[in-house]
């Protein structure tokens, strides 16, 4: 499908200018007995937001987070991104949305043990297929030394810290230079320093102009965030701006 009658077609539909967007989306995993994850979800994601998801362990946080970030598809309801309608794209289209618009960062950093951590981050450049490898290479070099690892990245990943490799995964989380980065629980398995080092990065990003979404357990982090969505039994309970009061 070319990018015009995409465009066409989320016009017709009333697609927002949302980068992402979840219009009555429930997922519920199959069984015998049924388990509804997430239910009859509306959201927007906008332009330079740094939204915290919060909530209670099973309250759907990460579910929430895979369906926007297109890990996950919904059982019923759409998500569009950037006006387009999901359920429309192909595998193919879907793959290249997510490398080149989503950046995504987990709790553990899922880097490859027998890689650098510059060649961790050369991956998603790879796989998207634009670059050269010089100019992938010369990308990851800078990415890890803005974000202060230029002394490391011919070392693995077991020769840094916990936090170290955090910085990493935001690196290549950064480098097919996506829209929105989606954090699932970034600093949960972080130390307190660490944990700080992290949020700096995150508010970095932001205000370099991208989007960050970011489902914490950290209250003190998600005060500090300008939005706050807060789920209660996979629905949301309140959106609002962050000011420290948390139900």
């Amino acid at each position: 499908m070319s990018e015009a009658p995409a465009t066409a077609i989320g016009r017709a539909a009333g697609a927002s200018t949302a980068l992402i967007e979840a219009r009555k989306v429930t997922r519920i995993l199959p069984g015998i007995v049924p388990t509804t994850l997430v239910r009859n979800i509306d959201l927007e994601i906008r332009d330079k937001e740094f939204v915290a998801i919060t909530g209670a362990s099973g309250s759907g946080k990460s579910s929430l987070l895979y369906l926007l970030g297109l890990l996950d598809v919904p059982t019923s309801g759409e998500v569009w991104i950037k006006g387009r309608l999901t359920s429309r794209m192909d595998e193919d289209e879907m793959a290249i949305t997510r490398l080149s618009m989503l950046g995504f960062v987990f709790q553990f950093h899922f880097l490859l043990p027998e890689f650098t951590i510059l060649d961790n981050v050369v991956l998603p450049m790879r796989a998207l297929g634009v670059l050269s490898a010089g100019a992938m290479r010369q990308r990851a070099c800078e990415l890890l030394t803005s974000l202060g690892l230029a002394d490391h990245v011919n070392k693995r990943p077991d020769q840094l810290s916990g936090g170290q490799r955090q910085r990493v995964a935001v690196a290549r989380a950064l480098a097919n230079d996506p829209t929105v980065i989606l954090a699932d629980e970034p600093t949960g398995s972080l130390d307190s320093k660490s944990s700080e080092q992290v949020f700096d990065v995150l508010r970095e990003i932001v205000d370099r102009g991208k989007t960050v979404v970011a489902v914490t357990h950290d209250l003190g982090l998600a005060q500090r965030m300008n939005r706050r969505i807060h789920l209660v039994d996979g629905e949301i309970a309140s959106d609002g701006a962050s000011d420290g009061h948390f139900a």
